[in-house]
This record gives C-alpha cells, structure tokens and sequence, in this order.
C-alpha cells in the first residue's frame, strides 16, 4: 500500500511539474502593415512579410534570423526532455530490422526488390535474372548516392522494355522538384539527362530510347507539359506531347500494365480526361478517350479487347464500364459492375484471366477477385474490427498470381499472395517488430461518435490491454479528413512507445475523407468543409463522454490538411485539448488561396473554393485558423515546417504561431519548429524521421507528467 501511495504521488508531482514551462520569452515577430483588400473588406495582415524567403530566396536573412530563433526557442522550452527524446529515438529505432529486405516482385524476366543495411539510412535497388537464386544485380547503391547530402529522395524507378537501362528521378532539395537519371545497366554509367524540375518518373515507349516524362512550372509547381525525350538528343528541344490548359488540373504519364498503351492523365477534384498512345508508336499522336464532361472522372483499364473504365457517370460511389477498343466515346460505354449505394469502387487490377477490385464497404476496405471467363467472385475479408488490405506489387499482366498488403492497428504489415486460380494464399513477409512485440498484448476497437446532425463518425482505437475507462488516461486523437483520402488503421512501431507508456491513440474517420463512400467526402469539402472540424470535435467530445479519457489528458495531431484541421479545432473547441501537434499545417487559408504564385494553389479551387468568388471568400474565411485566432486561452500547441516545404510554404505556420503568441490569454506554450534542410515529408533517411517524432512524443509525454 505505502509503495502505491508514493508511486501515486511522484505521478501528481511530475503532472504538477509538466506544468511549468521555462520562464523563457519566445521571438517576438516584427509586424508590418500589409492590406489585403477585396470584396469591400480590408484585413490587415501584420505578419506577411514572412513570405520573404518563398519570393526572395537566400536574399532573405530575416526570416531565416527568425526561423533560427523560434528553434532556440523550442530547444529552451523542450530542454528537460532532451534525455526522454534520445530514449524515444533508441526505444523506436530498436524495434526496426536495420538489415532487411523487400519481398522481391517479378517483372518482365527480374525479380526486382530493395534491400538495407545495418546502420545504413538510404537502400539498394537490386534485381535477379529469372531465379531468386541467380546472382545480385545492384542497379543503384542510394546510399552510395546519398553521401554527404542532408536530404535525398531517389524515385521512379523505370526499366527500358529490354532491361538494359534504368531512368530515375533525384531531389536533393526537397521540393519535390526531380531532375532525372539514366543508367545504362551494362556498363554501369550513370548520366545526368539534364532535365530538370520534373515529377521523377518517366515511361518508356517500347522502343527502348524513347521516354516520356511530366514537366513542372518552376515557380507555382504545377505540373503542366508531357514531354518526349529521346536518349542521347539535346532536353531542351524535347517535344511537348501534351500542354495542360487548366491550371486547376493536375496531370501524369503512365503506361497500362499490359505494355501496350503510353496514358496521359489530366484530373481536377470533379472531372478527368485520358489520352492514349500505342507504345510501339512513340511518334504519333495521341488520341482523346473521351473528352472531359462536366462533374465526371473517369479512369482506364486496357484489356486485350477491350478497355474498362471506372467512373462516377451516373454513379456517385462510382462503377466499372466497359467499350470496344476502337470506340471509347462515352457512347458506347456499358456497365459491368453497376452502381451501388453502399460500396466505392476504387479501382482495378487487370490480369489475363481475372480482374481483382479495389472496394470500400461500411468504411472498411475490400478486394474482389472476379474470374473473367465463369464471373464468379471471391471477396477477401478479414475478421478484425478495423484494418487495411490493399492491392500491393502486381506489374505482371501474365500471371494468376495476385499479391495483396493487409494491416490493422495490432497486426503488423503482411504481404500475401493468393494463387487465383486454386484460391491457396501464402503469408510472404510480415514486418518484423524487433524487441518481441506481441499482438495479444494490445486491443483494437472500432466505435462510433455521434455528429451534430445524426451522423455517425467511425472512430478506429488501439490501446494495451489494462487500460482503463475512467477518463484519467491520455488519448492522442488523429484526423486528417481532405481530398478524400481515407486514413487508414494501420500498424506503426513506433506508436509502441505512446501505447506502452499508458497512451490510447484513435483515428477519426471525419468527412472530407472517403472512408464512408463519396458523399462522406462531398460532405466535407468547398461550402461543406465545416462538417471536418465539427466531426472531429464530436468524436474528441465522445471519447471524453465514454471515459476513455478528459479534456486533461485528451491531445490531437494533424498534418498538412490535417493541420488546418488542428487549427480550427483550437478555434472553435480550445478547452476540450490539453495539446495540439499541428505538423506542416495548412493554417492560411484565404492568403494562400489568393495567391496563384504560391505552389498548388490553382490545383486547389475544387477542395477549397476560390475565393475571388465572394461566396467562398466568406466561408473560407469563417473557418482559416489564420484569421479567426481571438484573444482567448489555447491548449498547448507544437507546430512543425520545413524551409522548403513545396506543399504548405513554412510562413503559414510561421505566421500562425507569431499571431497565437500575441493574441492569446494563457500561459501555455506554442512552439515551432521548422527544419531548415527539409520539406513537406520531413528527412528523408530512414532513421532521421524518427527524431521528429521523438519530438513529438516528448511534446505529449512532457504534458502528461511522464518523464521516462
């Protein structure tokens, strides 16, 4: 009893404790009057000039000046938990198989796959000839190419259709901005290709010189032209094949997994068009599917004699169609797989002899294999409350053998395979967690929260067993809730060291994600967008009414979209958070969306509105964390950016910390920190990210009172 009583006691000093920050004064940022005027309102903007470095680049000392001291700033406030931080780190990087290698995948004669080295941050892209027992091929040694470089990204790994050359695309900046690679695998030469500013993948035509890659504007980011290439010719007289028109489009290259069709892409949030190309023609022209329709998207699957398409034509949760290969107008489209109202249809993996669908049903996801002789079907499902199984790794066309990922917030990532004909599944990897993580250990539930007006939020939870519902334990609540990507409940090792430290952490299925069908995610967009951060709130206010915790011991994450999530929740709901981690968030929303130089923003009208139109402006502005901060008490708040973050540009949480430091009335912290040689995805090594979470579990851990 005596023991328990002093253990009890240490805990209310340490929570008592957590409550002291340093007495240090945060950077006071300058203020300079900047009017933004439009639609009859003037708004002073005192913090604008922090756009500085984005327009004037290294001519801008001040902002970097401040930027350093909002970092000094963090490292004052956070100095206690400098020891818990590099516990976090070891603790996390521990659990991690730092030898390890990827299930291989075959492909047009090579099992190709990627393996790590002990202590090593980057990975080896490797292939073998026609047997895994055949000798090792090294294609590209990314830790080798690494050396020396804060940040960088390798991707678009693309084999010529003979298997003698590799293209690749670089960023070693991390703006997403690629410069591309070749490599001729038979001398081992690597050449610059001097084409730059690219999205980092390119397809080959069958010719085996010919590519095709996306180009970028240079200021806004948009990816505007497709272009064609042919090895050893001078970039700068590359053919555009195709210019995009609508700045509000995003666009892409691809080719159909059957090799035989070179696909461009062009999609905003309502509408989609696809061009198409024989391969074995890559000087032709390319011809129009079926021109864009107002409110349709539409996707393509080239089968042998026909095409399908997945659209949402008549179809808001959208179906399967199929038309002839000589007649792709809308016309002549007819319905394989009809609509229906409680399943999404999210895509298709083609094989010679079966199709398999991608599906979402009562917000868990799903895959359907279908023989395309006989028709008959088989539904892949699993019996846990709340996972994730997705298509993974299929690029062969010829092979009755489908691969498919499955996850869920206790079982690690698997990789199985299923022979499509016999239905025999075999389980090929599943992560190892090393340190002996055992599953029987934690419980996952899946539960509903009720919204303002009737509608029912998933909320997906994982906690370790003992954990109990008497609202004293702490709860890390995540939402993102845009462009309707659907969050997931997956696995993280990392989460470990929230779960085994008395944390629960769940996942708020908000609308403005797809988790629920398409409506879910037209329910949570442009006039709608409110409904995310009510739901989120609703279901935050529903963990505390069951007791699975209390606006003491309740904290929040977002990123990017997620962010502004954070954001407004701290507006509208500041008392129901005990700590907020807002990373890279989107806070400026109405300056952000003004300006067509900013990347992305153009990308953005049919998330978010344009808010030239008056309509949009007001409820935009109704809801942008940025402009609604009032003179009241916040919740604690850590707040992270990246100097070169393409996505979320480091001034709009810059700014947003700097005005939450004037105008709140609380003596809790708001911290930022920025990383001066990363962007949106943080650092790309495979160990570097785990300092960042270091700091953001240190961030939580410090409220709560826990100091080990």
């Amino acid at each position: 009893m005596k023991k328990t009583i002093t253990t009890s006691l240490l805990t209310i000093t340490c929570m008592m404790n957590a409550q002291i920050w340093p007495d240090a004064k945060p950077p006071i940022a300058e203020k300079q009057n900047h009017i933004r005027e439009i639609h009859g309102e003037k708004v002073n903007d005192p913090y604008y000039w922090m756009i500085d470095y984005f327009k004037k680049g290294k001519d801008s000392t001040k902002v970097v000046n401040y930027l350093t001291a909002e970092n000094a700033y963090l490292e004052t406030m956070m100095a206690d938990t400098k020891q818990l931080r590099d516990k976090l780190y070891q603790e996390m990087k521990a659990r991690i198989k730092e030898k390890d290698e990827s299930v291989p995948v075959f492909k047009n004669g090579y099992y190709y796959y990627s393996r790590t080295e002990t202590g090593k941050q980057y990975f080896k892209y490797c292939r073998k000839k026609g047997s895994l027992s055949a000798p090792e091929e090294i294609l590209l040694d990314v830790d080798q190419l690494a050396e020396g470089k804060a940040y960088y990204a390798a991707t678009g790994f693309s084999i010529s259709p003979d298997n003698s050359k590799l293209i690749f695309g670089v960023d070693d900046v991390s703006r997403r901005q690629y410069s591309l690679f070749l490599k001729d695998l038979k001398t081992g030469k690597i050449t610059d290709l001097g084409i730059k500013n690219t999205e980092g993948n390119a397809v080959w035509a069958a010719d085996n010189q010919t590519i095709f890659y996306t180009a970028k504007n240079d200021v806004t980011l948009l990816s505007e032209k497709i272009k064609r290439h042919t090895l050893g010719t001078d970039p700068s007289k590359d053919a555009v094949v195709y210019e995009e028109k609508d700045n509000t489009n995003y666009i892409g290259v691809g080719k159909s997994k059957n090799e035989k069709y070179i696909m461009i892409y062009s999609s905003a949030t309502t509408s989609s068009e696809v061009r198409y190309l024989p391969a074995d023609n890559p000087n032709g022209g390319f011809k129009v599917f079926q021109p864009r329709m107002k409110d349709v998207l539409y996707d393509i699957t080239p089968l042998e004699d026909k095409f399908l398409i997945t659209t949402n034509k008549d179809a808001l949760n959208f179906k399967v169609m199929e038309t002839p290969i000589n007649k792709t107008g809308v016309e002549n489209w007819k319905d394989l797989i009809p609509h229906r109202k409680d399943v999404l249809m999210l895509g298709i993996d083609e094989f010679k002899n079966f199709l398999v669908f991608s599906e979402r049903q009562n917000g868990l996801s799903q895959l359907v294999i279908q023989d395309r002789k006989t028709q008959k079907k088989e539904f892949l499902k699993f019996d846990e409350p709340t996972y994730m199984i997705r298509s993974m790794n299929n690029p062969e066309y010829n092979t009755d053998n489908f691969r498919f990922a499955y996850t869920s917030m206790i079982t690690p990532s698997s990789q199985y395979e299923q022979n499509l004909v016999t239905g025999k599944r075999t389980l090929l990897k599943q992560q190892e967690v090393l340190g002996g993580y055992d599953k029987n250990l934690y419980t996952t539930e899946r539960v509903f929260a009720t919204a303002k007006d009737g509608t029912k939020i998933p909320i997906s939870m994982v906690y370790k067993k003992g954990f109990e519902k008497n609202g004293k334990n702490p709860l890390l609540l995540y939402g993102y809730g845009s462009y309707g990507n659907s969050m997931e409940a997956t696995f993280s090792s990392t989460r470990l060291s929230l779960l085994d430290r008395g944390f629960a952490f769940a996942i708020a299925h908000i609308r403005g994600g797809q988790e629920m069908g398409r409506q879910w995610y037209e329910d949570g967009k442009m006039m709608k967008k409110i409904n995310t951060f009510t739901d989120f709130i609703d279901a935050g206010e529903f963990l505390v009414k069951e007791k699975y915790t209390s606006p003491e011991h309740l904290y929040a994450q977002g990123g990017s979209a997620g962010g502004l999530l954070m954001g407004a929740v701290v507006n509208m709901k500041p008392e129901l958070w005990k700590g907020v981690i807002a990373q890279v968030p989107f806070v400026d929303v109405v300056n952000t969306m003004l300006d067509e130089s900013i990347p992305l923003t153009t990308n953005e009208y049919d998330e978010w509105g344009n808010p030239n139109n008056k309509d949009a402006y007001f409820y935009m502005k109704s809801y942008s964390p940025y402009e609604n901060i009032q003179k009241k008490n916040y919740p604690n708040i850590l707040i992270t950016t990246g100097l070169h973050d393409s996505q979320v540009q480091y001034f709009e949480p810059a700014k947003w910390a700097a005005k939450l430091r004037d105008l709140k009335t609380d003596k809790n912290a708001v911290l930022l920190k920025t990383e001066m040689a990363y962007g949106h995805g943080g650092a790309s090594g495979r160990f570097d990210y785990l300092k960042d979470v270091a700091w953001d579990y240190a961030f939580l851990l410090k409220l709560e009172g826990i100091t080990k």
